[in-house]
C-alpha cells in the first residue's frame, strides 16, 4: 500500500500536527517509509509553530483505502479519525486520551499515558530508544505541550510535561514563556475566521448510549468579543446539529489569560450541561469558572451525566 500514513484527529490542533511530523521522523530512524498527513485545516497557532521552526505543513487527506497501513497519534476514537479508518491496518497508536470505540483485527503497538500531550510521549519514545532529539523536533514537541497544557495552566498538565518541556526548550533554544505566549496568542487571532470555521476549528464528536454530541473549543483573550457573534455562531451550530444528527453541541470559548470558559449549548439534549455543571443555561450560555480542558473537565462531566 506504499507509505505508512501518520495522522492525528479531524480538525487537527497543534499536538495532532506536530506529533504526526515527529512520528514520521521517528519512523525514518527505523527505515520505515512513512508520511505525516493531516485531516483538516491547520489553525493559526499550529501555523505559527511550523513557520517558527521552518517545517512544511503535511498534505491533507479526506479518506484512505481499505488495507492502508496507518499510525494514529493524539486520538483513537474512530469518529474522530479519517474516513475509512475501520478498514485500515492500524500499526501503532500514540495517545493521551481515553480509549473508546477502538478495535483492530491484528495485534499492534499501543502506547497511551495520562499526560498532557502526545508530544510528551514522543519525547519519551526518543529517550527509550536512545535517540538524540534534534532542535526542530524539540521545537515541535515543545509547541504541542504548550498548546495542549495552555502553557501549563490546564488541569491535564502533569509534572512530567513540565520537566520535558524545559528539556525541549533548551534543545530548541527558546524561552518557554516568551515563545509560549506568542504561540498561544497566535491561536487567539479569530477575526478573519467565519462562524463555521470557528465551530470547526477544534471540534470532536462523541457518542454514548445512542446520544451523539460534539464538543468544540476555541481559545481567546476576550470571551466578550466572541460572544458578539453569538447569533451567527448559533446558526452554524444548528446547521451542524442538523447535518450530523447530533443531540447536543457544546461550544466552549476559553479565556487563556484567566482560565475560564463560557459555553454555548444547543440541541435537543442541551440541558444536559445544566446537570453536568450545576449551572442554569441563560440565553443558551453558561459561565464555567476554572474550566479550560475538554478532555479532563468538559467531556467527563457531560459523559457521566448522559443516562
Amino acid at each position: 500500500m506504499g507509505k505508512i500514513l501518520i495522522f492525528g484527529h479531524k480538525n487537527p490542533d497543534t499536538d495532532s500536527i506536530c506529533s504526526s511530523i515527529v512520528m514520521q521522523y521517528l519512523q525514518e530512524t527505523i527505515n520505515e517509509e512513512s508520511e505525516a498527513v493531516r485531516l483538516g485545516k491547520i489553525n493559526k497557532e499550529t501555523e505559527y509553530a511550523l513557520n517558527y521552526f521552518n517545517v512544511e505543513k503535511p498534505r491533507m487527506i479526506e479518506s484512505i483505502e481499505e488495507g492502508q497501513e496507518v499510525i494514529l497519534v493524539d486520538h483513537n476514537e474512530f469518529a474522530q479519525s479519517v474516513n475509512g479508518i475501520e478498514k485500515a491496518k492500524i500499526l501503532k497508536v500514540f495517545d493521551h486520551h481515553r480509549i473508546d470505540d477502538f478495535k483492530t483485527e491484528q495485534p499492534l503497538f499501543y502506547y497511551s499515558e495520562p499526560v498532557g500531550c502526545t508530544g510528551t510521549i514522543l519525547y519519551k519514545i526518543h529517550k527509550m530508544n536512545n535517540l538524540e532529539v534534534n532542535p526542530t523536533m524539540a521545537g515541535l514537541m515543545l509547541s504541542a505541550i504548550i498548546s495542549d497544557t495552555l502553557l501549563f495552566k490546564s488541569p491535564t498538565c502533569t509534572e512530567i510535561d513540565k520537566i520535558i518541556a524545559k528539556e525541549l526548550a533548551k534543545i530548541a533554544n527558546v524561552d518557554i514563556n516568551t515563545y509560549g505566549l506568542e504561540l498561544l496568542k497566535a491561536g487567539t487571532d479569530l477575526d478573519d475566521l467565519s462562524e463555521k470555521e470557528l465551530i470547526n476549528l477544534d471540534a470532536k464528536e462523541f457518542e454514548k448510549n445512542g446520544i451523539k454530541y460534539e464538543i468544540a473549543q476555541i481559545n481567546t483573550v476576550s470571551i466578550e468579543d466572541v460572544l458578539k457573534r453569538q447569533e451567527e455562531l448559533e446558526q452554524e451550530i444548528n446547521d451542524e446539529i442538523s447535518k450530523k444528527g447530533l443531540d447536543l453541541f457544546v461550544f466552549a470559548i476559553t479565556d487563556i489569560l484567566n482560565s475560564n470558559s463560557e459555553i454555548i449549548s444547543l440541541g435537543n439534549k442541551a440541558k444536559i450541561v445544566e446537570k453536568a455543571f450545576g449551572k442554569e443555561l441563560k440565553d443558551n450560555r453558561a459561565f464555567l469558572e476554572g474550566v479550560v480542558s475538554r478532555k479532563k473537565q468538559l467531556l467527563p462531566e457531560i459523559d457521566k451525566t448522559i443516562d
